[in-house]
């Protein structure tokens, strides 16, 4: 990127990677004009740059501004335009003299797409949270930061990193809870009501038939009824079939029809007799009406 901005070529610039430990001596030897330095603004860092050099008060190191960054940024988005503050290399007298214009890249911790959401928010939040453990030790992880949560993000955010960034994180019960507690009820439902057409369809055991039978039976009556009394009448006969049912399931015995099959039942018939006690009731206004 520096040789294109600037078109090193024409200036017959040709860089050269050199090992840490014959940088000095290519400097005092004047093997290369300029050092070109990619490294973090940390202590332990700046150290070893600074055994570059003779660091005294006759020869300093000269750092020179790369002006046209914030140009280089917009070009390529893996750079930044930044700022190192005065006196970063040496304080008295500080080298930078002043704020010093240059690039400045991150490193990035890339996920693959395919990698479930709940296991990169986890690695993330182990990351972020061995960083504030670990910074008072090494200020160095200090400079590991949260990447841009923005739609137009250099690198797209991984959907589980993001709900770490983004504060919206689930517990597992805030996740499954619903499944959790209305499953049961699903399926307890999807029991009773399949329990039910069981026994309506006549599937189940042949000795639950009999007040089963008589409870049918009695919606037949219930329609052809004149009177309250009778009403009042057929109201009785269900109670006892289901006081006697019941009484046979207290005591273990393996015909009794279910609970929830007598239920059913005894909810259909009172409803009809409900319906039949209005009827009945409307017949007078209807006679006078006449």
């Amino acid at each position: 990127m520096l040789t294109k901005e600037y078109d090193l070529v024409r200036a017959k610039v040709v860089f050269k990677d050199i090992a840490l430990t014959d940088v000095r001596q290519a400097i005092q030897s004047k093997q290369i004009s300029a050092l070109l330095v990619v490294t973090p603004l940390a202590e332990r860092y700046l150290s070893l740059v600074r055994g570059f050099f003779q660091l005294d008060h006759k020869k300093v190191p000269v750092l020179i501004p790369i002006e046209s960054a914030e140009a280089i940024a917009q070009a390529d988005r893996a750079f930044e335009s930044f700022d190192v503050p005065k006196g970063t290399l040496r304080g008295s007298p500080p080298v930078p003299e002043d704020d010093l214009t240059t690039l400045r890249t991150s490193l990035y911790l890339v996920a693959q797409k395919k990698l479930g959401a709940d296991l990169v928010t986890r690695l993330t939040q182990a990351i972020m949270s061995a960083r504030r453990n670990l910074m008072r030790e090494q200020p160095l992880f200090a400079q590991i930061t949260a990447p841009s949560t923005d739609q137009d993000a250099y690198l797209p955010l991984h959907p589980g990193a993001a709900a770490v960034y983004n504060s919206t994180t689930q517990s597992f019960m805030d996740e499954y809870g619903n499944w959790i507690y209305l499953t049961p009820m699903v399926l307890g439902g999807a029991a009773t009501i399949l329990a039910a057409a069981w026994k309506f369809l006549g599937l189940g055991n042949r000795a639950t038939e009999g007040p089963l039978d008589s409870l049918y039976a009695l919606s037949r009556r219930i329609r052809k009824v004149d009177s309250e009394a009778e009403l009042s009448d057929i109201e009785e006969e269900i109670d006892n079939i289901l006081k006697a049912e019941r009484a046979k399931s207290a005591a273990g015995d393996e015909s009794a029809v279910d609970d929830a099959t007598l239920n059913v039942a005894a909810h259909r018939l009172e409803s009809l007799i409900h319906d039949r006690r209005t009827m009945l009731a409307k017949r007078p206004a209807i006679a006078s009406a006449a």
